[in-house]
C-alpha cells in the first residue's frame, strides 16, 4: 500500500481495551498526532469476537484494517482471542498488534507463537505512547500492504 492510495481511505482500528485511561490516552494520541482513523472501542474478548463476527450489536460493524489487543481483561482476555483468531479462515488474515502493560516473557513469546503481528509493551509515558502511535500508523498504514477489508 503507498502512502497514496493509504490515504483513499479512513482506516477502520478495532482497539480491544478494558481500562478506560487507556482507550482515552489511544484515542488522545491519534488526536493530538493528526491521525484521521475510525477507531472502534469494545471492552473485553467477548465484545470484540462479536464485533469480528458482526454479531448482536455489531451486525453493522466493519471490518478492521487492525486490531489493537490488551491481553489482560475480564471475561476473556487477549490471549483467548488471539488464539481464536489464529484458527478461524474468516478471521486469520487481520493484523494483530499487542498493546499491553505486559513484559512477561513468556507473553511475548506466546503471543508470537499465536501469530501476533507485533507486540508493544506500553509505555508509561505519555510523550513515548503519543511516539508509539505514531509508528504503529507510519508503519501499518504507509509502509505495508493490509488487506483489502469485505
Amino acid at each position: 500500500m503507498t502512502e497514496t492510495s493509504a490515504l483513499l481511505r479512513t482506516p477502520n482500528i478495532l482497539l480491544v481495551e478494558d481500562n478506560e485511561n487507556d482507550v482515552i490516552l489511544t484515542r488522545k494520541s491519534f488526536q493530538k498526532n493528526q491521525l484521521s482513523i475510525n477507531l472502534h472501542h469494545v471492552e473485553n474478548g467477548e465484545k470484540c469476537m462479536e464485533f469480528l463476527r458482526k454479531q448482536g450489536d455489531y451486525r453493522d460493524a466493519p471490518t478492521p484494517d487492525l486490531i489493537l489487543l490488551d491481553l489482560n481483561m475480564p471475561l476473556m482476555d487477549g490471549r483467548e482471542v488471539l488464539a481464536e483468531l489464529v484458527v478461524d479462515e474468516q478471521l486469520s488474515h487481520l493484523p494483530v498488534i499487542i498493546l499491553t502493560t505486559s513484559d512477561n516473557d513468556r507473553d511475548v513469546l506466546k503471543m508470537y507463537q499465536l501469530r501476533c503481528n507485533s507486540y508493544i509493551t506500553k509505555p508509561v509515558n505519555y510523550k513515548d505512547f503519543m511516539a508509539i502511535v505514531k509508528q504503529i500508523w507510519d508503519y501499518w498504514f504507509k509502509t505495508v500492504e493490509l488487506p483489502v477489508a469485505h
